[in-house]
């Protein structure tokens, strides 16, 4: 699968700016399709014709909401990296590990519902929506960090590794939303951390022999 195309983006003004504040804390609090424009607006304090003149529709909200958490996490991913790794320790596991932790942190502060792409596709599962290329596109995206970073512990089978690594990342997201048991990204973090040790394990075995 490639990376979705993503859609363009509306140029903010401090109206629309407002519009979207609005729209991101309520699609994320309550769900996309319980939110109408009219209650966007009113919490903008903005008309209706504003939010329209912004944005063209509430599609194009939906939009920008999503592709504005996709972009946010990517920050934090990459400075959580810059942050938390040196050059010295930052050995292929590290790596791997530390986007869980970066995962932890960020549902911490901004995820206590789960993850809004996750989130999103449960309301929004139609390749037309316009929206749906943000909601692919960020977990293909994800999927590709983590086959980039198997590649440097299992090069022969870094599309597989990967794999597993970003099911026990998403799931975790999927259980840290529903609340179904403590702690579940640093649970994942956990069966990650075995999993690189087994395969790095047996990738000496091998060439042991």
């Amino acid at each position: 699968m490639g990376i979705a195309e993503q859609p363009q983006r509306v140029t903010m003004t401090r109206a629309a700016r407002r519009v979207l504040e609005a729209a991101e804390r309520l699609f994320y609090e309550r769900g996309i399709h319980a939110v109408g424009v009219d209650l966007i607006a009113a919490e903008a304090g903005v008309t209706k014709k504003t939010l329209y003149d912004r944005f063209g529709s509430k599609e194009r909200i939906v939009v920008e909401y999503l592709a504005g958490r996709d972009e946010r996490w990517r920050a934090f991913l990459a400075q959580y990296l810059d942050d938390h790794l040196d050059a010295a320790h930052a050995t292929p596991r590290a790596r791997v590990l530390a986007v869980f932790d970066a995962s932890r942190a960020w549902s911490a502060r901004f995820g206590a519902k789960g993850c809004s792409m996750v989130n999103a596709h449960a309301e929004i599962s139609d390749p037309s929506h316009p929206a749906f290329p943000v909601i692919a596109g960020q977990k293909e995206w994800m999927l590709a960090l983590f086959t980039g970073l198997a590649r440097d512990i299992a090069p022969d089978d870094a599309g597989r590794l990967g794999r597993t690594l970003m099911l026990l990342h998403e799931g975790a997201l999927v259980a840290h939303g529903l609340n179904v048991f403590p702690d579940p990204v640093a649970h994942a973090r956990d069966e990650a951390a075995a999993l690189l040790d087994a395969v790095t394990a047996e990738a000496r075995g091998r060439a042991s022999n």
